[in-house]
C-alpha cells in the first residue's frame, strides 16, 4: 500500500490571494493545526524583504515536526535568506518556483528559454548547497512548449532536484488530458523514474480532484492541496477520495482524518472571518498590536513604538528600563511578540512603592456554590478587608479589591499562563487597568493562579495610586 503525500499550501495560498493579511499569531496557529493533522509537508509562501516574514518562518520551523517547505521565486533567487528562515526545522525543504510557459517566462522572469534553463541549473545547485532536499516546481506547465518543459525538468533533475511538481496553474485540463500529459512527461524525462512526482492543480473548472485522481493513477506520489476549498483541491476532498477508493488504487494517507473536519472549522474562522462574523482571535486583539514582532536588532525607537501600540504611555526613564529588559529577553528568544512585550512592561516599568500590600485571602468556589472572595490588605499600616461575589474565583477577587479601594477601574486585559512545568508549576497573571485614558499593567506570580491574579491587580493598583497622587 503506497502512502499518498499531501502537501498543504494553506499558508502559501493565503499570501498569494492577499484577500486577508494574516497576523503573526494566525500564521503560527495555522502551522500548529497542520502539524497536528500530520500533513506530509507544510508549504510556506516566498518571503519578502520584511523581517516579519523571516521571523514567522523561523518560529514555525522551531515548533513543528512536519516537513517544512520554503518556496523561492526563481526570478528573485533569495535562496540563502529563505534557507536561514527555516534552518531550525527538524525536516526542511527548499522549493524553486519557475514559470515554464512562454507568457509567464516573459512577463514574470523576463527571460528567454536559454537564459531560464541556465537560471534553473544555477538556482537548483545553489539550493542544494544549503539543503539536501530541493523540489523544482514547474509553474503553468500545462501551457508550456512540450520540448522546453522536458528540457527544464531534465535540467532541474540533473542539477540535484529530488522532487518535481507539475502545475496546471490555469486549471484548463480534464482528467484524461492531464493523465496523458503526465505520461508524455514521464516518457521524455527519464530522470523522473528515480524521483517523486507531485502535482498542483487549479480548481478553475471544478475538476481539480478528478485530475488529482487521474494523476495518482498515472503514478503521482503527492498532491498539493489546501485545508479550505477554493483555488486548489481541499484536503478534506482528497482524504475522502482516498477513503473511498484507496483500497482499489493501493493508496493510503497519513492524515489524521478524525481530526480533519474539526481542524478545518478552526482554520475557517481564521482565514474567512467575514463568513463567521468574528475572527477566532477577535478576543485577543487582532489589531496592530497583534502583529508585534521584534528581535534583538530593533532599536529603542522601534520598541517604544510597539509599546505605545499596546496602549502604554511611559516616561523616558521607564522607556529606557523597558528597552534594557527587552534586550535581555530578546537575546534568549528568536522574537518578542505582543504578549512578551506586555509582560516586560508589566514587570519592569513603572515600579513604585507598595501603597497596598496583600495580607491574606480566602476563596470559596465550586460548581454548586457562588464564588466568593475574602481579601485582607494593608494600606499605610492599616488593614482593610473586602468581600466580593462573582462569576468565578478571579472575578470575585477583583470585586473584593474594588470594594476595598472604593473605585471601579475598567479591566482592559487579563491574561494567565504557566511559567514552569509540572504539578507545582508557577503561574503568571497579567492585569491591565485603564484609568484616565491611560493603560496600567501589573504582573503577579504564584503557584496559585488566583493568588497570582490578586497580586497582579494590586501591583497595577499601586501604579495608578502612585501616578495619580
Amino acid at each position: 500500500m503506497k502512502t499518498l503525500k499531501f502537501i498543504d499550501m494553506t499558508l502559501r495560498q493565503s499570501a498569494e490571494d492577499r484577500q486577508k493579511e494574516l497576523s503573526f499569531k494566525e500564521k503560527l496557529e495555522i502551522a500548529r493545526s497542520l502539524d497536528r493533522l500530520k500533513a506530509d509537508t507544510i508549504e510556506l509562501a516566498p518571503i519578502s524583504g520584511s523581517k516579519a516574514d523571516q521571523l514567522a518562518n523561523r518560529t514555525i520551523a522551531s515548533m513543528v515536526s512536519t516537513r517544512l517547505s520554503a518556496t523561492v521565486d526563481i526570478s528573485v533567487g533569495n535562496i540563502e535568506e529563505t534557507w536561514e528562515s527555516i534552518r531550525p526545522a527538524k525536516k526542511s525543504k527548499l522549493t524553486i518556483l519557475c514559470p515554464v510557459s512562454p507568457v509567464q517566462m516573459e512577463y514574470q522572469c523576463h527571460m528567454k528559454a536559454p537564459a531560464l534553463l541556465k537560471a534553473i541549473e544555477e538556482q537548483v545547485k545553489k539550493a542544494r548547497f544549503y539543503c539536501e532536499h530541493v523540489e523544482f516546481s514547474a509553474v503553468d506547465a500545462t501551457r508550456a512548449e512540450p520540448e522546453f518543459l522536458y528540457q527544464a525538468l531534465n535540467t532541474a533533475i540533473e542539477a540535484g532536484a529530488y522532487k518535481i511538481t507539475i502545475c496546471d496553474t490555469a486549471g484548463i485540463m480534464i482528467p484524461d488530458e492531464f493523465s496523458a500529459f503526465l505520461e508524455g512527461i514521464k516518457a521524455n524525462v527519464p530522470g523522473l523514474a528515480d524521483i517523486e512526482l507531485y502535482v498542483q492543480i487549479s480548481n478553475e473548472i471544478n475538476m481539480a480532484v478528478a485530475c488529482a485522481a487521474a494523476a495518482v493513477a498515472a503514478g503521482a506520489a503527492g498532491i498539493k492541496c489546501s485545508t479550505l476549498p477554493g483555488k486548489y483541491p481541499s484536503m478534506e476532498e482528497l482524504a475522502h477520495f482516498v477513503q473511498v477508493r484507496g483500497n482499489d488504487l493501493g493508496i493510503q494517507t497519513s492524515i489524521r482524518t478524525t481530526e480533519l473536519h474539526r481542524t478545518v472549522e478552526q482554520l475557517n474562522k481564521i482565514l474567512k472571518p467575514e463568513e463567521n462574523n468574528e475572527s477566532r482571535f477577535s478576543n485577543v486583539a487582532l489589531d496592530e498590536s497583534a502583529n508585534t514582532c521584534l528581535d534583538s536588532s530593533d532599536t529603542i525607537a522601534d520598541v517604544i513604538a510597539a509599546v505605545r501600540q499596546l496602549g502604554y504611555d511611559l516616561s523616558e526613564q521607564d522607556n529606557a528600563i523597558v528597552y534594557e529588559e527587552f534586550q535581555r529577553v530578546a537575546a534568549k528568544k528568536h522574537f518578542i511578540g505582543s504578549k512578551e512585550l506586555d509582560a516586560i512592561v508589566a514587570s519592569s516599568a513603572m515600579q513604585v512603592p507598595s501603597t497596598y500590600k496583600l495580607d491574606t485571602y480566602v476563596i470559596n468556589s465550586g460548581n454548586v456554590i457562588t464564588a466568593t472572595a475574602n481579601i485582607l490588605v494593608s494600606k499605610n499600616g492599616k488593614q482593610l478587608r473586602g468581600v466580593g461575589i462573582g462569576d468565578g474565583p478571579i472575578d470575585a477577587s477583583f470585586q473584593a479589591l474594588e470594594q476595598i479601594i472604593g473605585h471601579h477601574y475598567e479591566l482592559d486585559d487579563f491574561q494567565i499562563q504557566t511559567v514552569t512545568e509540572g504539578r507545582d508549576a508557577m503561574g503568571s497573571a497579567l492585569v491591565k487597568l485603564r484609568s484616565g485614558g491611560k493603560v496600567y499593567s501589573g504582573n503577579g506570580i504564584s503557584t496559585d493562579i488566583i493568588g497570582a491574579s490578586i497580586r497582579a491587580y494590586i501591583n497595577v493598583l499601586n501604579k495608578i495610586v502612585y501616578e495619580e497622587a
